[in-house]
């Protein structure tokens, strides 16, 4: 079992940035990847960002790539999503999510297991 919760959301303007973290409860969490996700009003949720078990493999979103980094601390159990150069296309609920344990991480939100209960990101214009 995983328990997520985000934090880091907020109100910035276009070409801002901002930092998300969420923070992951349990001793095995280096045993998982995990992915970003983001949904905005009316549209499906989409993915952002995903990250191996060790780091050092991260995956990215066609419309991020470049302005956005996913990293994470495995002594703190949390992963982290850095937000340059935002847009406000960008606007929408993030959530971070973690598939089963052991398993590779995906762009397919079907896939992923635990679910945190997500932060708002607004980019005004």
């Amino acid at each position: 079992q995983v328990h997520l919760v985000e934090s880091g959301g907020g109100l910035v303007q276009a070409g801002g940035s901002l930092r998300l973290s969420c923070a992951a409860s349990g001793r095995t969490f280096s045993s998982y990847a995990m992915g970003w996700f983001r949904q905005a009003p009316g549209k499906e949720r989409e993915f952002v960002a995903a990250i191996t078990r060790s780091g050092i493999i991260r995956y990215y979103s066609d419309s991020v790539k470049g302005r956005f980094t996913i990293s994470r601390d495995n002594a703190k159990t949390t992963v982290f999503l850095q937000m340059n150069s935002l847009k406000p296309e960008d606007t929408a609920l993030y959530y971070c999510a973690a598939p089963a344990l052991n398993m590779a991480p995906t762009r397919n939100a079907y896939e992923y297991v635990y679910w945190g209960q997500g932060t708002q990101v607004t980019v005004s214009s």
